[in-house]
């Protein structure tokens, strides 16, 4: 799915997107607003890379964070709620994981992304994704399977 196609399908709908970012800091919402005009269908988008970026801007619990770690979809569906809560969007979409070279556990490995989508109304969508390659590659990954879950959340 290219950004595009996305943003004619949320048009044609008269849908508003947020995105709740952190592995991808703020490659998901960039890749929407290279597009000129995207602004009748991007509403904002929160980069929220720490912990306490997760809590402050978006409310994500921080006894959540502390008790599931940040890469979990436990974390992620709440990214995705808190965009919602704290945007105009009719659908979120919110990822974390680890994207490497380093950073990675036995548990949680490079490449390892939670992405969750949320739209108003409805229940969230969580997908748990092992990315391979560098770390380009699992950031480039994490956007493409981004833009098509929020066309599949619009569907």
């Amino acid at each position: 799915m290219d950004a595009t196609t996305l943003l004619d399908l949320y048009r044609a709908k008269q849908l508003r997107i947020a995105t709740a970012e952190s592995c991808t800091g703020g490659m998901i919402a960039a890749a929407i607003t290279d597009i000129a005009g995207s602004s009748d269908v991007f509403e904002r988008g929160f980069v929220t890379y720490s912990n306490e970026a997760k809590t402050e801007l978006i409310g994500v619990p921080a006894d959540l964070i502390a008790h599931h770690g940040a890469v979990s979809v436990h974390v992620a569906r709440e990214m995705a709620a808190g965009a919602l809560r704290h945007s105009k969007a009719d659908v979120a979409v919110a990822v974390t994981g680890v994207a490497g070279p380093g950073g990675g556990t036995e548990a949680k490995p490079v490449g390892l992304v939670y992405l969750a989508v949320a739209r108003r109304g409805a229940d969230p969508v969580i997908e748990r994704h092992q990315f391979h390659g560098d770390r380009a590659a699992v950031r480039q990954a994490t956007v493409e399977r981004a833009l098509e879950m929020l066309a599949e959340a619009a569907s």
